[in-house]
């Protein structure tokens, strides 16, 4: 589950591959997002609330745009079922985390991968990007958290 940026929704995904964003004034589901092939293991609003993502045991990430429901981009090179996504605090990039060991930055517009982050033995729990943007953090299976001197 995550918060939207003004607090005033929630967006929640499960098991059932479906995310949903919840109006969290009288608890009503607003809207449903639909396109994962598996179960949906994490979720994330960008910082403007446009836009939320959603990581899923079918390997992929989706951005969705948060008013219309309509999936803008998938972004895909993850070898195994993905556990955690975050947004850079400019919402121009994309960390993503799984059971491939790796964690991986895209670029939010195009889709591309920038980076790939390796060095965890054990699968990529959580990621997240620092206030300003340059280092990501993640923790593994492995029992450790890595720091890592993201390109800019």
């Amino acid at each position: 589950m995550a918060f939207s940026p003004d607090g005033s929704q929630a967006i929640s995904g499960c098991g059932d591959k479906v995310m949903r964003l919840w109006n969290l004034k009288n608890a009503w589901e607003i809207k449903r997002f639909e396109g994962h092939e598996s179960s949906i293991s994490s979720v994330a609003f960008s910082p403007t609330g446009q836009s939320v993502l959603s990581s899923s045991f079918d390997k992929t990430v989706r951005l969705w745009n948060a008013v219309t429901g309509q999936e803008i981009r998938c972004f895909q090179g993850h070898t195994d079922r993905l556990l955690s996504v975050a947004f850079s605090p400019d919402g121009r990039r994309i960390l993503s985390g799984g059971s491939d060991k790796a964690v991986r930055l895209w670029d939010t517009n195009t889709g591309e991968e920038i980076c790939r982050c390796e060095g965890h033995t054990g699968d990529v729990w959580s990621v997240a990007f620092s206030p300003d943007g340059r280092r990501a953090v993640s923790g593994s299976h492995d029992k450790t958290v890595r720091v890592w001197e993201l390109p800019v």
